[in-house]
């Protein structure tokens, strides 16, 4: 029994836990919850505000390199230094010009000094591991020669590897190996030719069967997933909503459609709401009739930020305002759900639901391609209607084997755990990487349950001196910057994979926090919670 004195502690530690963890919390999360009830399970998303004083010399950064680029191209200009870009000849300067200065500007003067952190030749399979064959660069990464070496065994964070399938041993290389074997690499045809291989429609048929929809039909590329087959949706007369942060190949595909596109806050269903009625309220511009489709594009994961769609809200609201719902799980299908299944698996919501239900076969598969699925009648339309369809070579036998093997292995098919240890190794390891760098103070974007985990670096000059320094530890990263990001917000983007051991974490996150503490990276501004009182013994509480 404790004391009265010992009980009053007790709860004043308790209390004192409480408000810090509440305030942890406040300063870590910007979640705000407009329908609790339709999620079942808290749904939080971290994007810390960027520190004043990081966010004024970050812009001074670029401001300096601004100053530096105008002066470099005088003397370019000059032929004082010399110009490897492509130039008008003097003889083509009253033509009009193929080149644009003013635009090639950041590539010349800003990009060119951190080149070398991209396109680094690997000479391996990209699994857990992986050889960089090393380069230098003797004109300030204008060009690069290989020196013949290669760097071994590099701990490979970068690639959305995230079931760990990109392998060259196992069942899907081995099934890979035979298909080659039976079919040959390549088709040389179309699907409506004579491209359409009884391996392509067991493919077809076992996604329709893993999604959990009527139909659903493959294509060998991702990107012309997105661009080619939204505009064989909607066209003039019709309504895009995008997410201010889709992925290219949506906004592309949006594009091409020649359909109106609205754009809404990321993941902000206040946004999307508004747009919604103003579209139902005033329909089409000056004739203001009713829009012939509404069609809301959202991701499943979004890449560069690692969130979540709020997807049981975005369902709810395309439901109240009669609307369609197109659902790209490229990110998402294969890592997210206690099935796998994506952002509709680990919601528990139901794939009728989701009008268009599009992903890719290059993350959690270890291959090529994308897909749709949905109603058969949707996808016999986009069968004779889809440019991707008609137009474009059929998928490698190999690659649609690859996809099948690791399928089935991910139902649990094959007659092992194996699928479903994966899934658990890439939740558990996502969980692990992700709260060991809030420990140590970096400021990460995204949701606790994103395999792709944003670690913030907001200045120019630390883009390229993190990718440099993680590589001299033997970790393989990935860094992005402007235009791929706001100016403001440069990134090292990490992909947990489910082939991670923990030793491999354990030593990428000392890499990390040794370069964080020596590019002065540990931004974070929150305090650390105190444990609660649910996590400590009676014991440990007496003896402090």
């Amino acid at each position: 029994m404790l004391t009265a004195a010992e009980q009053v502690f007790l709860g004043v530690c308790s209390f004192n836990g409480a408000l810090n963890n509440i305030r942890y919390m406040a300063q870590m999360a910007h979640a705000t919850f407009y329908n609790c009830s339709l999620y079942k399970k808290p749904f939080l998303e971290y994007y810390e505000e960027t520190p004043l004083l990081v966010a004024v010399l970050t812009y001074m950064g670029y401001g300096i390199l601004t100053i530096f680029g105008y002066l470099r191209d005088f003397l370019r200009h000059w032929n004082i230094e010399k110009c490897h870009v492509a130039r008008e000849r003097e003889e083509q300067k009253d033509f009009v010009p193929l080149y644009q200065d003013f635009e090639n500007f950041y590539t010349r003067n800003l990009y060119m000094r951190i080149r070398d952190n991209w396109n680094r030749p690997i000479c391996s399979v990209p699994g857990a591991k992986m050889d960089v064959m090393e380069r230098v660069s003797h004109d300030y990464n204008w060009t690069f020669e290989h020196t013949g070496k290669v760097v071994k065994d590099v701990i490979n964070m970068g690639s959305y590897n995230y079931l760990g399938f990109a392998e060259n041993t196992g069942a899907c290389a081995d099934a890979a190996v035979e298909c080659t074997k039976k079919y040959g690499a390549g088709v040389s045809s179309t699907r409506s030719e004579i491209g359409n291989l009884d391996i392509h429609e067991e493919l077809e048929q076992l996604v329709a069967r893993f999604l959990g929809v009527e139909s659903s039909m493959a294509f060998g590329m991702g990107f012309a997933t997105n661009s080619m087959n939204i505009p064989a949706l909607t066209g003039k007369g019709c309504l895009i909503l995008s997410d201010e942060l889709n992925h290219a190949s949506l906004v592309l595909g949006a594009r091409l459609s020649g359909s109106t596109i609205r754009v809404f806050k990321h993941n902000n269903m206040q946004s999307l709401e508004k747009l919604l009625r103003d579209a139902i309220v005033n329909g089409q511009p000056r004739t203001h009739r009713p829009w012939k489709k509404i069609l809301i594009l959202v991701e499943g994961i979004y890449s560069m930020e690692g969130s979540i769609v709020r997807l049981p809200e975005v369902i709810a609201l395309k439901k109240r305002y009669k609307a369609y719902l197109y659902l790209d799980e490229a990110h998402s299908i294969g890592a997210l759900g206690p099935n796998g299944r994506g952002v509709v698996d680990y919601f528990g919501l139901d794939p009728k639901d989701v009008d268009i239900m599009m992903g890719t076969f290059t993350k959690s598969f270890g291959a090529a391609g994308g897909y749709i699925g949905g109603k058969k009648e949707l996808i016999d339309y986009l069968r004779w209607h889809s440019h991707s369809a008609l137009y474009a070579t059929s998928m490698s036998p190999p690659v649609a084997q690859q996809i099948i093997t690791s399928m089935k292995i991910i139902m649990g098919e094959d007659g092992t755990t194996l699928g479903a240890d994966r899934l658990s190794q890439l939740s558990e390891n996502t969980t692990y990487f992700r709260r060991k760098l809030h420990e140590m103070g970096f400021i990460l974007y995204g949701n606790d349950d994103s395999p792709v985990v944003p670690l913030m670096l907001y200045m120019p000059a630390k883009i390229g001196a993190f990718g440099r320094e993680m590589l001299k530890r033997n970790i393989g990263t990935v860094v992005v910057g402007f235009p791929a990001t706001p100016i403001i917000e440069s990134r090292a983007r990490f992909c947990v994979s489910a082939a991670h051991t923990r030793e491999m974490l354990d030593t990428a996150l000392q890499a990390i926090s040794e370069v964080g503490d020596l590019l002065q990276l540990k931004y974070s501004r929150h305090e650390q919670p105190l444990p609660s009182l649910a996590w400590m013994s009676e014991e440990s509480l007496l003896q402090d």
